[in-house]
């Protein structure tokens, strides 16, 4: 096989796999690496100092891993069908939110199987040569490259949208020393005059068009973050007890969005519609259990009692609802203490 020929089976082997989409890009990543630098200096990663601890690994493949002349970019189609509606879980003050993509299977997973079995095919078929998978298992300006890769362009919101299939998707890389044809990137930006995720934010994270400020982000704040979330972006968070889906929820793009085909991704426990006091109830064993495979599992226990205590803070108020906030105000926890105190003095208990 010679370049081209071997470029387009990956292609085909990728999409036989279950992959949506499959691109092949360079590893020249210049005007991204500014942007990233810029983003740092600004202070918008939070407390997620890995950010700046990788360097420019992010941005300079060759540098994560030496020998890498060609990427391929993966994506995977994530939206579980017959969930309950987004819009009717975030509208009832009584339900949790779940964010659409921690519905199943823990995707790093599910995709980096997959990614690794198209490696494999690639040895099999053509030769042995140098890789690494990744699946938001290392630093990579995943985005960046999936654009280049022509995958789709990146939005207001940060989001990697494709004109055919929205953006509720996930995103893979094969770091690879092969010389692959190379696909052409997705230089035009769709999103025009359109403003609607960044007025509907709840907290106004998306400071500027592709620019979010990772401290005023609820994905962050109910995810990456390990420590008390700020006071004032509490009422803000509604039901938000895991991630959030407004921006991609309100995006037009999203009506050519495809419901995912993989058994794995389909709604587990009821995590579409959940209750926030049965979820306060679990224990830590039974938020093990039910968290299981889960990608939901990585925030830990400690944090999932904090979200859900300010998702019930926000909730209204009634008898079960007082009374599950006041079962917890001697949690072991300080944090978790701390947000059941903010919470029962919204519904004006002390």
């Amino acid at each position: 096989m010679d370049q081209s020929e071997l470029s387009k089976h990956i292609k085909l082997w990728g999409i036989e796999l279950g992959f949506q989409q499959v691109g092949i890009t360079t590893t020249e990543l210049v005007e991204d690496e500014a942007y990233l630098l810029n983003w740092l200096k600004k202070g918008r990663h939070g407390e997620m100092s890995y950010m700046k601890r990788h360097g420019m690994k992010r941005s300079r493949p060759r540098d994560l891993v030496p020998g890498t002349i060609s990427v391929i970019s993966l994506r995977m189609d994530y939206f579980p069908p017959s969930s309950k509606h987004p819009a009717k879980v975030l509208k009832d003050r009584e339900l949790a939110y779940v964010s659409r993509y921690a519905m199943g299977r823990d995707y790093h997973k599910l995709m980096r199987q997959r990614i690794q079995k198209l490696a494999t095919k690639i040895e099999t078929q053509y030769r042995q040569f140098g890789y690494r998978c990744f699946v938001d298992s290392a630093p990579i300006l995943e985005k960046a490259l999936a654009r280049n890769a022509g995958l789709g362009w990146i939005g207001k919101h940060s989001n990697l949208i494709n004109p055919k299939s929205g953006s509720w998707f996930f995103l893979g890389e094969i770091y690879t020393d092969l010389p692959l044809e190379i696909d052409k990137p997705f230089t035009e930006q769709h999103c025009g005059s359109c403003n609607a995720c960044i007025d509907i934010c709840p907290t106004q994270a998306i400071v500027g068009p592709m620019e979010v400020d990772a401290r005023r982000c609820i994905s962050y704040l109910t995810i990456e973050l390990r420590s008390s979330i700020p006071e004032e972006f509490r009422k803000m968070i509604g039901n938000r007890v895991y991630g959030c889906d407004d921006c991609q929820l309100i995006c037009p793009w999203n009506k050519f969005a495809k419901n995912t085909e993989e058994e794995d991704f389909r709604v587990r426990n009821g995590l579409d519609a959940p209750k926030l006091i049965e979820l306060f109830a679990w224990t830590e064993v039974e938020f093990l259990k039910h968290t299981e495979g889960s990608a939901i599992r990585r925030i830990g226990y400690e944090c999932w009692l904090r979200n859900l205590a300010v998702g019930l803070g926000n909730a209204t108020r009634t008898d079960e609802t007082i009374n599950a906030l006041t079962a917890r105000k001697n949690d072991p926890s300080a944090m978790v203490r701390e947000h059941v105190s903010w919470a029962l003095a919204q519904h004006q208990c002390h």
